[in-house]
C-alpha cells in the first residue's frame, strides 16, 4: 500500500486499524488523530531513525518491515528486533531514539507529530490503554525471543521466525491464522542469520531441510507456502495455538 493510496483511505478502512495504537478509538478520537497524522514512505535499506536522534514523531508501520539494531563503539551491529505492520515506532515521553530503525523492505508509516500525540494520549484513555497493551505484548515477545536464541536448535530458530512472520501476516486478514498459509519472507538469508545468531550457511541449510521435509515450500526466493501450520509450530517447539510445548 502506497502513501497515495492511503491518502484516500479513511482510518476505518486502514489495513492495520484493528491492531494499531488506534484500535480502540471512537470516531471522535480517530478524528483527533487524523488531525495530527501524516504518511511517510521509505525505500528498502533506507535509514528511518538513527540511535540517539531527537524524534519529532511517533507512528505505526502500515506496510513493509523494518529492523531495530544497536551498534557498539567498535562498529559491531546486532539486530535486536523486527517492526512488522501495526507495530509502534517511537516512545512518548522520551526525546531520543534508543535504536537504529532501518527499512528492510519498502515501507509506509502512519506518523503522528510527537507533542500533539503525547497531549492527545494524556486525555484519551483508549490510546493510552492500547499503547500499554502493545508495550506488554512487545515485552512478552522479547521474553519469547530470549528462549528462541538461548535454548532452541538452529532448525527450531528458523521455524520460530517463520511462525512469527506467518502469524503476523495472517493477523492482518479477516480469516486470521488458518492451517495453510502463504506469505512473503521480508528478510534476506543474511538478515535472518544476523537476527538468529546463526551463520548464513546454517540458515540456508535449515531452510533447505524444512523444504525437503515438506514443512514449507518455496515459490521463488521469498514466497513461502506452509501446507500445515500445526507442523510448523511443532518444528518451532510450539503447540498448535502458538504457545510453547510443556
Amino acid at each position: 500500500m502506497t502513501v497515495e493510496t492511503l491518502a484516500h483511505v479513511g482510518c476505518a478502512d486502514c489495513p492495520i486499524r484493528h491492531r494499531a495504537v488506534c484500535a480502540r478509538c471512537e470516531e471522535d478520537e480517530l478524528a483527533a488523530l487524523d488531525g495530527i497524522k501524516y504518511y511517510r514512505s521509505y525505500e528498502a535499506g533506507q535509514l528511518i531513525i538513527w540511535s540517539g536522534d531527537v524524534m519529532n514523531f511517533v507512528g505505526s508501520v502500515v506496510s513493509g518491515i523494518a529492523t531495530l539494531t544497536q551498534t557498539m563503539e567498535d562498529g559491531r551491529t546486532q539486530m535486536v528486533g523486527l517492526l512488522l505492520p501495526s507495530d509502534f515506532v517511537g516512545r512518548p515521553g522520551r526525546s531520543g531514539a534508543a535504536y537504529n530503525v532501518v527499512a528492510t523492505t519498502d515501507l509506509v508509516m502512519c506518523c503522528f507529530r510527537k507533542k500533539p500525540f503525547e497531549d492527545l494520549m494524556a486525555r484519551t484513555p483508549h490510546i493510552a490503554q492500547r499503547l500499554l497493551e502493545m508495550t506488554l505484548d512487545e515485552l512478552d515477545a522479547a521474553r519469547e525471543w530470549m528462549l528462541v536464541l538461548g535454548r532452541k536448535t538452529a532448525r527450531e530458530k528458523i521455524a520460530s521466525l517463520l511462525t512469527i512472520i506467518a502469524r503476523r501476516d495472517a493477523s492482518l486478514t479477516p480469516q486470521g491464522v488458518v492451517n495453510t498459509l502463504t506469505f512473503d519472507l521480508p528478510l534476506t538469508r543474511e538478515a535472518m542469520a544476523d537476527y538468529l545468531g546463526l551463520t548464513l550457511e546454517t540458515v540456508s541449510r535449515q531452510m533447505s531441510a524444512l523444504k525437503k521435509d515438506g514443512v514449507i515450500t518455496l515459490e521463488g526466493k521469498r514466497r513461502i507456502h506452509v501446507p500445515n501450520m500445526a507442523r510448523l509450530f511443532e518444528e518451532a517447539g510450539d503447540d498448535s495455538d502458538g504457545g510453547f510445548l510443556s
